[in-house]
Protein backbone atom coordinates (compact mmCIF):
# COMPACT_ATOMS: atom_id res chain seq x y z
CA UNK A 1 0.00 0.00 0.00
CA UNK A 2 1.31 3.36 -0.62
CA UNK A 3 2.62 5.51 2.03
CA UNK A 4 0.43 8.48 2.79
CA UNK A 5 -0.64 11.65 5.29
CA UNK A 6 -3.96 12.29 5.44
CA UNK A 7 -4.98 15.93 5.75
CA UNK A 8 -8.54 16.76 7.55
CA UNK A 9 -10.40 19.48 5.91
CA UNK A 10 -12.12 21.87 8.29
CA UNK A 11 -13.00 24.40 5.27
CA UNK A 12 -10.10 26.06 5.07
CA UNK A 13 -9.02 28.49 2.47
CA UNK A 14 -5.01 26.79 2.95
CA UNK A 15 -6.05 22.36 2.94
CA UNK A 16 -5.66 21.95 -0.74
CA UNK A 17 -2.19 24.15 -0.06
CA UNK A 18 -1.51 22.22 2.71
CA UNK A 19 -1.69 18.74 0.67
CA UNK A 20 0.68 19.85 -2.33
CA UNK A 21 2.86 21.40 -0.32
CA UNK A 22 3.87 17.76 1.92
CA UNK A 23 3.41 16.63 -1.64
CA UNK A 24 6.27 18.57 -2.99
CA UNK A 25 8.13 17.01 0.20
CA UNK A 26 8.11 13.89 -1.69
CA UNK A 27 5.29 12.42 0.54
CA UNK A 28 1.66 11.51 -0.93
CA UNK A 29 -0.97 13.09 0.52
CA UNK A 30 -4.84 13.12 0.01
CA UNK A 31 -7.67 15.55 1.65
CA UNK A 32 -10.11 13.43 3.76
CA UNK A 33 -13.52 15.21 5.29
CA UNK A 34 -12.96 16.13 9.19
CA UNK A 35 -15.56 14.09 10.62
CA UNK A 36 -14.05 10.35 9.13
CA UNK A 37 -14.81 7.85 11.64
CA UNK A 38 -11.83 6.53 13.76
CA UNK A 39 -12.37 2.80 11.87
CA UNK A 40 -12.20 3.99 8.22
CA UNK A 41 -9.53 6.51 8.80
CA UNK A 42 -7.55 3.61 10.61
CA UNK A 43 -8.07 1.05 7.65
CA UNK A 44 -6.58 4.01 5.77
CA UNK A 45 -3.19 3.38 7.80
CA UNK A 46 -1.93 6.54 7.12
CA UNK A 47 1.45 7.58 7.98
CA UNK A 48 0.89 10.47 9.72
CA UNK A 49 -2.38 12.92 9.91
CA UNK A 50 -2.86 16.57 9.72
CA UNK A 51 -5.86 19.11 10.87
CA UNK A 52 -6.68 21.88 8.77
CA UNK A 53 -7.22 25.65 9.74
CA UNK A 54 -10.74 26.52 9.10
CA UNK A 55 -13.14 29.67 9.68
CA UNK A 56 -14.76 28.16 12.60
CA UNK A 57 -14.06 28.90 16.60
CA UNK A 58 -13.40 26.19 18.52
CA UNK A 59 -15.17 28.15 21.69
CA UNK A 60 -18.59 28.13 19.97
CA UNK A 61 -21.32 25.60 20.04
CA UNK A 62 -21.54 22.83 17.39
CA UNK A 63 -17.88 23.82 15.66
CA UNK A 64 -16.75 21.08 13.28
CA UNK A 65 -14.99 18.27 14.87
CA UNK A 66 -12.91 15.52 14.32
CA UNK A 67 -13.46 11.56 16.06
CA UNK A 68 -11.66 12.09 19.19
CA UNK A 69 -10.06 8.38 19.47
CA UNK A 70 -8.23 9.60 16.36
CA UNK A 71 -5.79 10.99 18.76
CA UNK A 72 -5.03 8.12 20.58
CA UNK A 73 -4.08 6.04 17.63
CA UNK A 74 -0.44 5.97 17.77
CA UNK A 75 -0.19 7.93 14.43
CA UNK A 76 1.47 11.72 14.37
CA UNK A 77 -0.49 14.44 14.34
CA UNK A 78 0.18 17.97 13.58
CA UNK A 79 -2.62 20.73 13.86
CA UNK A 80 -2.50 24.07 12.29
CA UNK A 81 -4.10 27.09 13.52
CA UNK A 82 -8.02 26.03 14.30
CA UNK A 83 -6.59 22.15 13.74
CA UNK A 84 -3.90 23.05 16.99
CA UNK A 85 -6.82 24.95 18.99
CA UNK A 86 -9.20 21.59 18.46
CA UNK A 87 -6.50 19.26 19.58
CA UNK A 88 -6.20 21.79 23.02
CA UNK A 89 -9.80 21.33 23.36
CA UNK A 90 -10.33 17.93 22.81
CA UNK A 91 -7.25 16.98 25.70
CA UNK A 92 -8.49 19.21 28.09
CA UNK A 93 -6.18 22.22 27.52
CA UNK A 94 -7.86 26.04 27.91
CA UNK A 95 -8.93 28.48 24.97
CA UNK A 96 -9.82 32.02 24.96
CA UNK A 97 -10.23 34.64 22.26
CA UNK A 98 -7.26 36.41 21.82
CA UNK A 99 -7.20 39.92 23.02
CA UNK A 100 -5.88 41.20 19.73
CA UNK A 101 -5.66 38.61 17.44
CA UNK A 102 -2.79 38.14 14.90
CA UNK A 103 -3.61 38.56 11.14
CA UNK A 104 0.02 38.87 8.87
CA UNK A 105 3.49 38.51 9.62
CA UNK A 106 4.47 37.97 13.56
CA UNK A 107 7.70 36.98 15.05
CA UNK A 108 7.97 33.94 17.18
CA UNK A 109 10.29 32.63 19.57
CA UNK A 110 11.14 28.95 19.76
CA UNK A 111 11.82 27.64 23.42
CA UNK A 112 11.87 24.04 22.50
CA UNK A 113 13.23 23.01 19.20
CA UNK A 114 12.60 19.18 19.58
CA UNK A 115 11.94 17.69 16.37
CA UNK A 116 9.53 20.04 14.96
CA UNK A 117 11.59 23.07 14.86
CA UNK A 118 15.26 21.07 14.42
CA UNK A 119 18.24 23.04 12.90
CA UNK A 120 15.69 26.23 12.31
CA UNK A 121 16.84 29.60 14.15
CA UNK A 122 15.24 31.11 17.93
CA UNK A 123 13.71 33.32 16.07
CA UNK A 124 11.75 33.16 13.12
CA UNK A 125 8.88 34.86 11.19
CA UNK A 126 5.96 33.01 10.35
CA UNK A 127 1.73 34.11 9.69
CA UNK A 128 -0.85 34.02 11.87
CA UNK A 129 -4.75 34.37 11.42
CA UNK A 130 -6.02 34.05 14.07
CA UNK A 131 -8.75 35.43 17.17
CA UNK A 132 -8.54 32.38 19.43
CA UNK A 133 -5.82 31.10 21.12
CA UNK A 134 -4.46 28.21 23.66
CA UNK A 135 -3.42 29.37 26.78
CA UNK A 136 -3.05 26.28 28.46
CA UNK A 137 -1.61 22.89 26.82
CA UNK A 138 -2.96 19.88 27.43
CA UNK A 139 -1.63 17.70 29.73
CA UNK A 140 1.53 16.28 28.29
CA UNK A 141 2.02 19.24 25.80
CA UNK A 142 5.29 21.17 26.13
CA UNK A 143 5.15 24.63 24.98
CA UNK A 144 7.63 25.50 21.91
CA UNK A 145 7.16 28.67 21.15
CA UNK A 146 5.24 31.73 21.99
CA UNK A 147 4.89 35.98 20.57
CA UNK A 148 4.68 38.51 22.42
CA UNK A 149 0.59 38.24 22.10
CA UNK A 150 0.41 34.64 21.81
CA UNK A 151 1.95 32.97 24.59
CA UNK A 152 1.65 29.61 22.91
CA UNK A 153 2.66 29.61 19.37
CA UNK A 154 3.31 25.92 18.99
CA UNK A 155 2.77 22.91 21.55
CA UNK A 156 4.06 19.42 21.65
CA UNK A 157 3.78 16.45 22.96
CA UNK A 158 6.59 14.62 22.63
CA UNK A 159 5.29 10.99 23.98
CA UNK A 160 2.58 11.04 21.86
CA UNK A 161 3.77 12.88 18.37
CA UNK A 162 1.08 15.39 18.72
CA UNK A 163 1.83 18.96 17.78
CA UNK A 164 0.14 22.04 17.03
CA UNK A 165 1.10 25.71 15.48
CA UNK A 166 -1.10 28.62 15.71
CA UNK A 167 0.58 30.29 12.40
CA UNK A 168 0.66 29.01 8.34
CA UNK A 169 3.81 26.71 7.70
CA UNK A 170 2.24 26.20 4.57
CA UNK A 171 1.95 29.24 2.98
CA UNK A 172 4.75 31.59 1.28
CA UNK A 173 4.91 34.24 3.76
CA UNK A 174 6.46 31.61 6.37
CA UNK A 175 9.65 31.96 4.91
CA UNK A 176 10.62 28.76 6.84
CA UNK A 177 7.73 26.92 7.19
CA UNK A 178 8.26 24.43 4.68
CA UNK A 179 11.45 22.97 6.50
CA UNK A 180 8.64 22.55 9.37
CA UNK A 181 6.19 20.44 7.07
CA UNK A 182 9.30 18.13 6.48
CA UNK A 183 10.75 18.48 10.05
CA UNK A 184 7.35 17.03 10.85
CA UNK A 185 6.88 14.49 7.78
CA UNK A 186 10.85 13.15 8.03
CA UNK A 187 11.37 13.41 11.99
CA UNK A 188 8.50 13.32 13.52
CA UNK A 189 6.58 10.96 11.17
CA UNK A 190 9.60 9.00 9.43
CA UNK A 191 7.74 9.63 6.25
CA UNK A 192 10.10 7.91 3.51
CA UNK A 193 10.02 10.15 0.69
CA UNK A 194 8.68 8.10 -2.24
CA UNK A 195 6.03 10.39 -3.61
CA UNK A 196 7.68 10.87 -7.18
CA UNK A 197 6.00 11.73 -11.04
CA UNK A 198 7.99 8.80 -12.54
CA UNK A 199 6.68 6.23 -9.42
CA UNK A 200 2.95 7.62 -10.66
CA UNK A 201 3.27 6.29 -13.95
CA UNK A 202 4.55 3.37 -12.99
CA UNK A 203 1.88 2.39 -10.64
CA UNK A 204 -1.11 4.14 -12.73
CA UNK A 205 0.52 2.21 -15.88
CA UNK A 206 -0.03 -1.18 -13.74
CA UNK A 207 -3.27 -0.60 -12.58
CA UNK A 208 -4.94 0.82 -15.94
CA UNK A 209 -3.51 -2.62 -17.24
CA UNK A 210 -4.90 -4.64 -14.36
CA UNK A 211 -8.26 -2.44 -14.90
CA UNK A 212 -8.71 -2.86 -18.98
CA UNK A 213 -7.47 -6.21 -19.59
CA UNK A 214 -8.05 -6.70 -23.07
CA UNK A 215 -11.20 -4.43 -23.71
CA UNK A 216 -11.48 -1.26 -25.66
CA UNK A 217 -11.52 2.21 -23.83
CA UNK A 218 -12.41 5.87 -24.86
CA UNK A 219 -10.68 9.21 -23.80
CA UNK A 220 -12.46 11.94 -24.23
CA UNK A 221 -9.66 14.71 -25.57
CA UNK A 222 -10.32 17.99 -25.53
CA UNK A 223 -7.11 19.38 -26.31
CA UNK A 224 -6.09 21.10 -22.98
CA UNK A 225 -3.66 19.48 -20.57
CA UNK A 226 -5.46 17.15 -18.54
CA UNK A 227 -6.88 15.08 -20.72
CA UNK A 228 -3.95 15.22 -23.31
CA UNK A 229 -2.16 13.79 -20.38
CA UNK A 230 -4.82 11.43 -19.67
CA UNK A 231 -4.79 10.50 -22.92
CA UNK A 232 -0.89 9.70 -23.43
CA UNK A 233 -0.85 8.04 -19.86
CA UNK A 234 -3.56 5.53 -21.25
CA UNK A 235 -1.52 5.37 -24.74
CA UNK A 236 1.45 4.23 -23.10
CA UNK A 237 -0.40 1.72 -20.87
CA UNK A 238 -2.62 -0.48 -23.44
CA UNK A 239 -1.61 1.53 -26.96
CA UNK A 240 -4.02 0.93 -29.81
CA UNK A 241 -6.74 -0.38 -27.29
CA UNK A 242 -7.74 2.97 -26.73
CA UNK A 243 -9.25 5.63 -29.20
CA UNK A 244 -8.96 8.90 -28.35
CA UNK A 245 -12.06 11.29 -28.93
CA UNK A 246 -12.20 14.69 -30.12
CA UNK A 247 -15.66 16.14 -30.22
CA UNK A 248 -16.08 19.71 -31.98
CA UNK A 249 -18.88 20.83 -29.90
CA UNK A 250 -19.09 23.99 -31.43
CA UNK A 251 -18.27 25.94 -28.09
CA UNK A 252 -14.12 25.28 -29.10
CA UNK A 253 -11.75 28.36 -29.63
CA UNK A 254 -10.98 29.93 -32.59
CA UNK A 255 -8.88 27.70 -34.60
CA UNK A 256 -8.86 24.46 -31.59
CA UNK A 257 -10.35 21.52 -34.19
CA UNK A 258 -6.94 22.27 -36.80
CA UNK A 259 -4.53 22.67 -33.70
CA UNK A 260 -5.99 19.33 -32.10
CA UNK A 261 -5.43 17.39 -35.20
CA UNK A 262 -2.05 18.41 -36.41
CA UNK A 263 -0.50 17.44 -32.60
CA UNK A 264 -2.17 14.33 -32.34
CA UNK A 265 -1.71 13.58 -36.08
CA UNK A 266 1.69 14.55 -36.16
CA UNK A 267 3.69 15.92 -33.01
CA UNK A 268 2.13 12.97 -30.34
CA UNK A 269 0.14 10.20 -32.64
CA UNK A 270 -2.50 8.90 -31.00
CA UNK A 271 -5.43 6.75 -32.47
CA UNK A 272 -7.48 9.81 -32.74
CA UNK A 273 -11.20 10.59 -33.78
CA UNK A 274 -12.38 13.65 -34.25
CA UNK A 275 -16.33 13.92 -34.46
CA UNK A 276 -18.63 16.93 -35.45
CA UNK A 277 -21.10 17.45 -33.19
CA UNK A 278 -21.90 20.90 -33.36
CA UNK A 279 -25.47 20.55 -34.41
CA UNK A 280 -26.20 18.42 -31.57
CA UNK A 281 -24.69 20.53 -28.92
CA UNK A 282 -26.53 23.80 -30.16
CA UNK A 283 -29.72 22.27 -30.25
CA UNK A 284 -29.64 21.05 -27.17
CA UNK A 285 -28.35 24.59 -25.51
CA UNK A 286 -31.19 26.22 -27.31
CA UNK A 287 -32.94 28.34 -24.74
CA UNK A 288 -31.47 27.65 -21.96
CA UNK A 289 -29.61 30.49 -19.68
CA UNK A 290 -29.28 28.71 -16.12
CA UNK A 291 -25.27 28.01 -16.23
CA UNK A 292 -25.50 24.51 -14.08
CA UNK A 293 -28.07 23.13 -16.59
CA UNK A 294 -25.91 24.11 -19.47
CA UNK A 295 -22.94 21.99 -17.42
CA UNK A 296 -25.48 19.21 -17.23
CA UNK A 297 -27.12 19.55 -20.77
CA UNK A 298 -23.21 19.39 -22.01
CA UNK A 299 -22.27 16.46 -20.09
CA UNK A 300 -25.25 14.40 -21.35
CA UNK A 301 -24.77 15.20 -24.97
CA UNK A 302 -20.67 14.66 -24.54
CA UNK A 303 -21.79 10.93 -23.03
CA UNK A 304 -24.47 10.53 -26.23
CA UNK A 305 -21.68 10.91 -28.37
CA UNK A 306 -19.23 8.90 -27.07
CA UNK A 307 -22.19 6.06 -26.87
CA UNK A 308 -22.70 6.25 -30.60
CA UNK A 309 -18.41 6.50 -31.28
CA UNK A 310 -18.12 3.24 -29.05
CA UNK A 311 -20.56 1.02 -31.20
CA UNK A 312 -18.77 2.80 -34.06
CA UNK A 313 -15.79 1.50 -32.93
CA UNK A 314 -17.39 -1.92 -32.11
CA UNK A 315 -17.83 -1.61 -28.72
CA UNK A 316 -15.98 0.23 -25.80
CA UNK A 317 -16.35 -0.87 -21.80
CA UNK A 318 -14.61 2.23 -20.18
CA UNK A 319 -14.38 5.76 -20.28
CA UNK A 320 -11.24 7.83 -19.47
CA UNK A 321 -11.47 11.81 -18.83
CA UNK A 322 -8.93 14.30 -17.21
CA UNK A 323 -10.80 14.67 -13.69
CA UNK A 324 -8.09 16.31 -11.45
CA UNK A 325 -8.23 16.24 -7.69
CA UNK A 326 -9.60 20.20 -7.50
CA UNK A 327 -12.22 19.19 -9.71
CA UNK A 328 -13.25 16.32 -7.41
CA UNK A 329 -12.89 18.70 -4.29
CA UNK A 330 -15.29 21.68 -5.83
CA UNK A 331 -17.90 19.19 -7.29
CA UNK A 332 -18.38 17.30 -4.15
CA UNK A 333 -16.59 19.53 -1.34
CA UNK A 334 -13.83 16.81 -0.16
CA UNK A 335 -17.14 14.01 -0.09
CA UNK A 336 -19.12 15.93 2.98
CA UNK A 337 -16.81 18.86 4.59
CA UNK A 338 -17.35 21.96 6.05
CA UNK A 339 -17.15 23.40 2.68
CA UNK A 340 -19.80 24.39 0.01
CA UNK A 341 -20.18 22.81 -3.29
CA UNK A 342 -19.17 26.09 -5.58
CA UNK A 343 -20.12 23.91 -9.00
CA UNK A 344 -20.40 21.09 -10.85
CA UNK A 345 -17.75 20.22 -13.57
CA UNK A 346 -19.23 18.37 -16.81
CA UNK A 347 -16.80 15.87 -16.34
CA UNK A 348 -17.50 14.93 -12.33
CA UNK A 349 -21.17 16.41 -12.38
CA UNK A 350 -22.79 15.78 -15.41
CA UNK A 351 -22.83 12.41 -15.91
CA UNK A 352 -25.50 10.14 -15.45
CA UNK A 353 -26.28 7.60 -12.92
CA UNK A 354 -26.91 4.66 -15.36
CA UNK A 355 -23.60 5.25 -17.19
CA UNK A 356 -22.99 2.23 -19.25
CA UNK A 357 -18.93 2.87 -19.15
CA UNK A 358 -16.79 1.94 -16.89
CA UNK A 359 -14.39 5.43 -16.06
CA UNK A 360 -11.31 5.23 -15.52
CA UNK A 361 -9.98 9.04 -14.29
CA UNK A 362 -5.97 8.24 -13.68
CA UNK A 363 -5.22 11.90 -12.75
CA UNK A 364 -7.97 12.40 -10.43
CA UNK A 365 -5.27 12.93 -7.64
CA UNK A 366 -3.03 15.24 -8.87
CA UNK A 367 -2.93 18.85 -8.88
CA UNK A 368 -2.74 20.87 -12.03
CA UNK A 369 1.31 21.96 -11.54
CA UNK A 370 1.69 18.08 -10.71
CA UNK A 371 -0.36 17.09 -13.79
CA UNK A 372 2.37 19.33 -16.12
CA UNK A 373 5.11 17.24 -14.36
CA UNK A 374 3.69 14.16 -15.12
CA UNK A 375 3.13 15.58 -19.11
CA UNK A 376 6.45 16.02 -19.63
CA UNK A 377 8.10 12.53 -18.40
CA UNK A 378 5.72 11.18 -21.04
CA UNK A 379 6.60 13.35 -23.74
CA UNK A 380 4.18 15.38 -24.57
CA UNK A 381 5.26 19.18 -26.32
CA UNK A 382 5.47 22.30 -23.93
CA UNK A 383 3.60 24.00 -26.39
CA UNK A 384 0.44 21.72 -25.07
CA UNK A 385 1.86 21.66 -21.36
CA UNK A 386 1.78 25.33 -21.24
CA UNK A 387 -1.41 25.64 -22.70
CA UNK A 388 -4.32 27.56 -20.19
CA UNK A 389 -6.62 25.78 -18.65
CA UNK A 390 -9.97 25.48 -21.07
CA UNK A 391 -13.42 24.53 -19.21
CA UNK A 392 -15.13 21.31 -20.46
CA UNK A 393 -18.13 23.09 -21.08
CA UNK A 394 -16.39 25.54 -23.34
CA UNK A 395 -17.50 29.26 -24.27
CA UNK A 396 -20.74 27.92 -23.28
CA UNK A 397 -20.12 28.88 -19.91
CA UNK A 398 -18.22 32.51 -20.94
CA UNK A 399 -21.67 33.21 -22.99
CA UNK A 400 -24.09 34.79 -19.69
CA UNK A 401 -27.28 34.01 -21.20
CA UNK A 402 -28.27 32.01 -24.14
CA UNK A 403 -25.96 30.19 -26.61
CA UNK A 404 -26.62 30.73 -29.73
CA UNK A 405 -24.77 30.58 -33.09
CA UNK A 406 -24.32 34.59 -32.83
CA UNK A 407 -23.16 35.03 -29.53
CA UNK A 408 -20.49 32.34 -29.78
CA UNK A 409 -19.24 33.77 -33.06
CA UNK A 410 -18.86 37.07 -31.16
CA UNK A 411 -17.52 35.69 -28.20
CA UNK A 412 -14.68 33.65 -30.39
CA UNK A 413 -13.91 36.69 -32.27
CA UNK A 414 -13.19 38.69 -28.92
CA UNK A 415 -11.25 36.14 -27.40
CA UNK A 416 -9.04 35.78 -30.56
CA UNK A 417 -7.78 39.00 -29.77
CA UNK A 418 -7.15 38.94 -26.45
CA UNK A 419 -5.13 35.75 -27.20
CA UNK A 420 -3.34 37.23 -29.99
CA UNK A 421 -2.25 40.64 -27.90
CA UNK A 422 -1.42 38.65 -24.49
CA UNK A 423 0.75 35.95 -26.06
CA UNK A 424 2.47 38.76 -27.56
CA UNK A 425 3.67 40.18 -24.09
CA UNK A 426 6.19 39.48 -21.58
CA UNK A 427 3.12 39.24 -18.75
CA UNK A 428 1.72 35.83 -20.50
CA UNK A 429 3.72 33.14 -19.19
CA UNK A 430 2.70 34.13 -15.51
CA UNK A 431 -1.68 34.06 -16.39
CA UNK A 432 -2.65 31.55 -15.57
CA UNK A 433 -5.65 31.76 -17.30
CA UNK A 434 -6.79 34.65 -19.63
CA UNK A 435 -10.08 34.57 -21.73
CA UNK A 436 -12.82 36.87 -23.13
CA UNK A 437 -16.51 36.88 -21.49
CA UNK A 438 -20.46 37.98 -23.46
CA UNK A 439 -22.46 39.49 -21.06
CA UNK A 440 -25.87 39.66 -20.79
CA UNK A 441 -26.34 43.34 -21.50
CA UNK A 442 -26.10 46.11 -24.10
CA UNK A 443 -25.26 49.80 -24.06
CA UNK A 444 -25.41 52.51 -25.90
CA UNK A 445 -22.31 53.83 -27.87
CA UNK A 446 -21.23 55.78 -30.79
CA UNK A 447 -20.03 54.50 -33.88
CA UNK A 448 -18.77 57.13 -36.77
CA UNK A 449 -21.56 59.98 -35.51
CA UNK A 450 -24.05 57.34 -34.87
CA UNK A 451 -25.60 55.54 -31.82
CA UNK A 452 -25.12 51.90 -31.56
CA UNK A 453 -26.86 49.50 -28.91
CA UNK A 454 -24.16 46.63 -28.91
CA UNK A 455 -22.83 43.82 -26.47
CA UNK A 456 -20.26 44.57 -23.66
CA UNK A 457 -17.47 42.13 -23.10
CA UNK A 458 -15.52 41.46 -20.53
CA UNK A 459 -12.24 40.37 -20.14
CA UNK A 460 -10.80 38.14 -17.68
CA UNK A 461 -7.18 37.24 -16.47
CA UNK A 462 -5.84 35.57 -13.42
CA UNK A 463 -2.36 34.11 -12.02
CA UNK A 464 -2.66 31.02 -10.25
CA UNK A 465 -0.49 27.89 -8.79
CA UNK A 466 -3.60 25.08 -9.29
CA UNK A 467 -6.74 26.77 -9.74
CA UNK A 468 -7.63 26.82 -6.42
CA UNK A 469 -7.27 30.68 -5.80
CA UNK A 470 -6.73 33.01 -8.29
CA UNK A 471 -5.47 36.81 -8.14
CA UNK A 472 -6.28 39.15 -11.09
CA UNK A 473 -3.48 40.51 -13.12
CA UNK A 474 -2.60 43.39 -13.45
CA UNK A 475 -2.23 44.20 -17.21
CA UNK A 476 -0.72 47.30 -17.89
CA UNK A 477 -3.04 49.85 -19.42
CA UNK A 478 -1.32 49.85 -22.84
CA UNK A 479 -2.24 46.21 -23.11
CA UNK A 480 -5.21 46.74 -22.02
CA UNK A 481 -6.36 49.61 -24.29
CA UNK A 482 -4.89 47.52 -27.47
CA UNK A 483 -7.04 44.74 -26.73
CA UNK A 484 -10.27 47.15 -25.66
CA UNK A 485 -9.35 49.04 -29.01
CA UNK A 486 -9.36 45.87 -31.48
CA UNK A 487 -12.22 44.46 -29.98
CA UNK A 488 -14.26 47.27 -30.67
CA UNK A 489 -13.17 47.81 -34.05
CA UNK A 490 -12.61 44.48 -35.46
CA UNK A 491 -15.71 42.39 -33.72
CA UNK A 492 -19.33 42.96 -34.83
CA UNK A 493 -22.05 43.99 -32.32
CA UNK A 494 -19.48 44.64 -29.46
CA UNK A 495 -18.86 48.86 -28.44
CA UNK A 496 -18.07 48.44 -24.47
CA UNK A 497 -15.10 46.32 -22.75
CA UNK A 498 -14.86 46.37 -19.26
CA UNK A 499 -11.98 44.06 -17.42
CA UNK A 500 -12.27 41.95 -14.10
CA UNK A 501 -10.69 42.73 -11.31
CA UNK A 502 -11.67 40.15 -8.76
CA UNK A 503 -9.71 37.21 -6.82
CA UNK A 504 -10.98 34.09 -5.76
CA UNK A 505 -12.53 33.63 -3.60
CA UNK A 506 -14.65 35.35 -3.02
CA UNK A 507 -15.30 34.74 -7.12
CA UNK A 508 -14.52 31.80 -9.33
CA UNK A 509 -12.17 32.09 -12.41
CA UNK A 510 -14.93 31.55 -14.65
CA UNK A 511 -18.19 33.91 -14.48
CA UNK A 512 -20.53 30.69 -14.73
Amino acid sequence: MREFVAVLDFGSQYAQLIARRIRERGVYCEILRHDIAKAELKALNPKAIVLSGGPASVIEPDHPGIDQEILDLGIPVLGICYGMQLIASILGGKLEQGHSGEYGPADIDIDIHGKLFKDLDKRINVWMSHGDQVVVPPAGFEILSRTGTCPIAAMGDFKRSLYGVQFHPEVVHTPQGMQILENFLYEVASCSNDWSMSGYINESIAAIKNMVGNSRVICGLSGGVDSSVTAALINKAIGAQMTAIFVDNGLLRSGEVEEIRHLFTNDYPLNLDIVDARRDFLDNLKGVTDPEQKRKIIGKVFIDVFYKEADRIGGADFLAQGTLYPDVIESISAKGGPSATIKSHHNVGGLPKDLKFILIEPLKELFKDEVRVLGKKLGLPDSLLSRQPFPGPGLAVRILGEVTEENLSILRNADKRVQEELSNTDIYKDIWQAFAVLLPVKTVGVMGDERTYANVVAIRAVSSMDGMTADWVKIPYDILSRISSRIINEVKGVNRVVYDISSKPPSTIEWE
